[in-house]
């Protein structure tokens, strides 16, 4: 069985990648289309700036920077607010933001109960 193409919006990652920043925008749903469209701020021309001439993964703390085809194939560390999290930038990505793939918060797994949680470990002694 053959592995399906991806496409964006009706478009091939090459497609993608031979558009204007502002034709791609207009593909792109509505709050990361405003946030686009007001052009990109210096901070994210300085990581695009630094994923093109880079050949290691860059380290980044934009986690508001929406995914856009050019970063495709790169290697990003994002900051989760304690580690960096190492991410490679897939085409399925495209129009999310980095964020999303950094979490902040661990998942909760919580172990055996304690003593006095249940009834009947309240009359176990403690020694």
């Amino acid at each position: 069985m053959a592995l399906k193409e991806f496409t964006y919006r009706g478009k091939t990652l090459e497609e993608l990648q031979k558009l204007s920043l502002k034709e791609f925008v207009a593909l792109l749903p509505a709050r990361s289309r405003r946030s686009l469209a007001r052009g990109l701020k210096p901070q994210q021309k300085k990581l695009l700036e630094n994923l093109k001439v880079s050949k290691k993964p860059v380290k980044t703390h934009l986690r508001n920077a929406i995914i856009i085809p050019e970063m495709v194939g790169k290697m990003i560390f994002i900051y989760n607010g304690k580690e960096y999290t190492q991410i490679k930038i897939e085409p399925e990505m495209i129009g999310h933001y980095l964020g999303e793939f950094a979490l902040t918060r661990k998942s909760v797994a919580h172990s055996a109960p304690g003593v006095g949680a249940t009834k009947s470990s309240a009359a176990v002694s403690v020694r």
